[in-house]
């Protein structure tokens, strides 16, 4: 099965095999450069197939990404492109191997397919302690990559394999259950629409039913060709599982790390428009990790891009030279956090910060007015009641004109004290901002074309809070029962919203909408990629509309919000004042 090649000016071994301690026996394709040495390694491990050729899976964000980036396809024949991983050609003539591995059951590697279990992830360290035992290797491994090899990087790094000396973890989340299955305690649907397009369409054994790579000609999922009921029991019926298991039980612990353990050198890149997968996974490792050298940078524009841009590989490059080769010239002076501010009209300026959440951050409370649905930093002073249908478009409080510029950077919160017809409620809650002539400012995100501001979810029967995990700006719930409440009573909720930026100019506004339904943006469709399901109106995929978890009995009464005096209804926001 192993075949070797000399292309590009690269020595490449194809489907080379690495042996599980469990005896089955994962494919992996070496890039190195063709003098014979001992070079560092970049790994990524996962379920895309390595084969696939990042057109042939995504040519929607392919041609997005080099017709608008032309840096990207620059100095490459781009031969060697795919999903989510690095250019070998950009890597490997700087002194570098290049080794991606097909995860079980997933493209060239056969198996049963369990996304980020137990399994999977001593896998994954199996293949670190591999790359640093090799004759090509100088022992040093750095795992570099987009959302799924990303997200696994936070878990092996928690094992502490041998030979891991640093990581860059690109917009990938970390809390299986908080960040990606059940915002606030809602199901997510996301998660489904995924793993039809993107992990059936290259499981081992589809064989001539797949791809044919055009990187070597090989069929990237396997020369074999299972039946349908073949395939479907070498794959874990995930779906099912995540609505099936609605607290936060060992299901979802054993896919997320222990932060504690993590002690390994970090670059974790965020995006700000990520609401609904990866951002706060990489806000949350950044923060809560044990390792003494890590970084934070934050990044605008669909979540894939700068990855491959020029900013994006100058910073990998300074930080891997610094951590695998010992180069300590570029990276000695590198700020703890960089962030891409945002502007509206899709403007970005960098900036250097010493710390995560900002140090002089004026934390700021505004309250919910029933008057009109205003916002403002001044207290309610008369008693209210404002209700919504339970599953509709809520409610929404808007400030007056700014009467100066405004910045808001970093992570929200929002304590509301509400009550239902019903014996439960979900919440969505939207931050949003608004121009003179009341256009919603909206970005974008990482998947969708008009991504609002920020977004918060809570199911009231999950307002149950970690007090040892809880800060005033991140409230951090315990997900370990499920409280429900009594038709008519009113409850102090506190929701977490994720982290964001944006600069307003005098005369913008800011709002804050509170819903029972995902936001939808008023301006018109943002289209769809070739690898997803969903046409994009605001969310983009990370939708919560199933029948089975929201059904119309307990979840499609009236929410009222109880405003006064006596009730805290208020949004807290990251100000930060001019330096």
């Amino acid at each position: 099965m192993e075949r070797h090649s000399v292309q590009e000016g690269m020595r490449i071994d194809w489907d080379v095999a690495i042996t599980m301690d469990d005896g089955l026996v994962l494919r992996a394709d070496v890039f190195r450069p063709l003098k014979e040495g001992r070079y560092p390694v970049l790994l990524a491990h996962g379920p895309y197939g390595k084969l696939l050729h990042f057109e042939d899976g995504y040519k929607t964000a392919w041609d997005r990404m080099v017709s608008q980036h032309p840096d990207v396809p620059a100095g490459s024949s781009n031969r060697f492109q795919s999903w989510e991983v690095c250019d070998p050609e950009k890597w490997v003539p700087d002194g570098y191997v290049c080794v991606r591995v097909d995860s079980r059951g997933c493209g060239r590697s056969p198996g049963y397919v369990d996304h980020w279990s137990a399994r999977e992830t001593q896998d994954f360290a199996t293949c670190v302690e591999w790359c640093a035992d090799q004759a090509w290797s100088n022992g040093k491994v750095g795992l570099s990559g987009i959302s799924y090899y990303a997200i696994n990087q936070w878990q092996v790094a928690a094992l502490q394999p041998r030979g891991l000396a640093a990581m860059c973890i690109w917009e990938g989340c970390a809390d299986f259950y908080r960040d990606m299955i059940r915002h606030g305690g809602i199901h997510c649907t996301f998660l489904q629409n995924w793993y039809d397009m993107q992990v059936k369409t290259v499981q081992n054994g589809l064989g001539k039913r797949g791809h044919r790579s055009r990187m070597n000609g090989d069929w990237v999922s396997g020369p074999d060709s299972l039946t349908d009921e073949e395939l479907g029991s070498s794959r874990r019926d995930i779906y099912t599982d995540v609505i099936q298991h609605e607290l936060e039980d060992d299901f979802y612990k054993s896919r997320t790390p222990d932060f504690s353990k993590i002690t390994v050198p970090l670059l974790s890149a965020a995006n700000w428009g990520g609401q609904g997968l990866h951002p706060r996974g990489n806000f949350e490792g950044y923060v809560r990790s044990a390792s003494e050298h890590k970084w934070l940078e934050v990044h605008g524009i669909e979540h894939w891009t700068h990855y491959y841009t020029d900013y994006g590989l100058g910073l990998q490059k300074r930080f891997f030279a610094r951590f695998l080769k010992g180069d300590m010239t570029e990276w000695q002076n590198e700020p703890k956090v960089r962030l891409q501010v945002r502007h509206p009209g899709e403007k970005f300026v960098e900036r250097f910060e010493d710390a995560w959440p900002l140090p002089r951050t004026q934390w700021t409370h505004f309250n919910l007015h029933a008057d009109g649905g205003s916002l403002s930093t001044s207290a309610e002073t008369e008693k209210a009641q404002v209700s919504f249908k339970a599953l509709s478009d809520g409610l929404t409080f808007v400030t007056e004109p700014l009467q100066h510029e405004t910045e808001i950077t970093g992570p929200m919160a929002m304590r509301l004290s509400v009550s239902s017809s019903t014996d439960d409620a979900d919440l969505f809650v939207v931050v949003r901002a608004f121009a003179p002539d009341l256009k919603e400012i909206v970005f974008q995100g990482a998947l969708d074309p008009h991504t609002p501001i920020g977004q918060g979810w809570l199911r009231v029967s999950h307002r149950k809070l970690d007090p040892a995990l809880s800060l005033p700006y991140r409230p951090y719930h315990s997900h370990d029962e499920k409280q429900l409440i009594e038709p008519g009573q009113v409850y102090t909720v506190d929701v977490e919203v994720w982290p964001t930026s944006l600069v307003l100019p005098k005369g913008y506004r800011i709002a804050v909408s509170v819903r029972g339904q995902d936001y939808v943006y008023t301006g018109g469709s943002g289209g769809r990629l070739s690898n997803m399901k969903n046409e994009f109106r605001g969310c983009g995929p990370f939708l919560h509309d199933d029948p089975r978890d929201r059904p119309m009995s307990r979840y499609g009464g009236t929410t009222t919000l109880h405003i006064g005096p006596d009730h805290d209804n208020w949004i807290l926001l990251p100000v930060i004042p001019k330096a």
